[in-house]
């Protein structure tokens, strides 16, 4: 691609690559996402396209052998979420079951001159748990995309908070193996009216490849989880939550009580011969098509 500038004392002309080209790749994706499921959701192609990315051998030789948060900082900064597949995307097969959630809800209400978050929704997905437990030790993987676009605040400058240059965000967690459902549910509840968003780290949730800390950013948030697959029996609670952004902080503008759409991608891979779509699809109790 070329471009013409108007300044006669500089070259007339000049070269751009990288993410221009990468661009055209990504919206062609995207067309033929579309082509497969056109009835799905903005939210949900954006969503299929990250969720279907993985860093290629290549890109993972710039890590140590055992990788710490900030050596996936820097991947992450070097590489994003990897290389897209169109595959992955668009096809699920019986050793890899993925879910795709669209949903909506109200991220705040206005109480008197107040306001404050509204909805979470709570995911609570069909995992075959008696199998899981029966794999042990046996170790699986669990990714989770959500994705959701925002409204920018082209008045602010600066953006000093966190906050303020999106109308709102939504982030996600995943129930502990050792949490009830309604213990659960109301932690989820506190992170909706944390600001801070810092309830979910510690070491009592290992295992997540990037974290909250990195994964929590812009208006697409994907990682991965490995695991036992008995703990991961225990984890079939997904909670989508929302935090602050400017239209919570002012609600004159008249933003408060809009309604949002996401789109929630669950996948499940398990490194055994076991057919989990198969125990999911009978757990749910209708049919579903499986394009191989």
């Amino acid at each position: 691609m070329t471009w013409l500038f108007s300044r006669p004392e500089e070259r007339a002309f000049t070269v751009t690559g990288d993410t221009s080209a990468a661009t055209a790749q990504v919206a062609r994706m995207a067309a033929q996402i579309l082509s497969h499921r056109p009835e799905l959701w903005p939210e949900t192609v954006r969503a299929l396209i990250v969720h279907s990315a993985e860093w290629t051998p290549a890109m993972l030789a710039h890590l140590p052998q055992n990788p710490n948060k900030s050596h996936q900082r820097l991947i992450m900064r070097r590489y994003g979420y990897g290389v897209p597949s169109l595959d992955r995307a668009v096809h699920s097969l019986n050793s890899k079951v993925t879910m795709v959630i669209e949903s909506r809800l109200q991220p705040f209400v206005l109480e008197g001159s107040r306001t404050r978050s509204r909805d979470m929704m709570l995911h609570d997905l069909p995992w075959p748990e008696e199998t899981l437990n029966g794999l042990g030790e046996t170790q699986v993987e669990l990714r989770l995309t959500l994705s959701y676009f925002v409204e920018p605040n082209p008045g602010e400058r600066g953006w000093t908070k966190r906050h303020r240059y999106s109308g709102h965000g939504l982030r996600f967690s995943v129930k502990r193996p050792e949490e009830s459902l309604e213990r659960f549910r109301r932690r989820v509840n506190k992170a909706a009216r944390d600001e801070d968003e810092r309830v979910f780290g510690g070491a009592n949730d290992d295992g997540w490849v990037l974290g909250p800390r990195l994964r929590d950013r812009g208006s697409v948030h994907s990682d991965v989880w490995r695991g036992t697959a008995t703990d991961l029996g225990n984890r079939h609670a997904i909670g989508v939550y929302p935090v602050g952004g400017w239209w919570r902080e002012k609600p004159k503008l008249e933003r408060v009580d809009r309604r949002v759409r996401y789109a929630l991608i669950v996948s499940l891979r398990a490194n055994a011969e076991i057919d989990l779509y198969t125990e999911i699809a009978n757990s749910i109790g209708i049919e579903i098509d499986v394009e191989t």
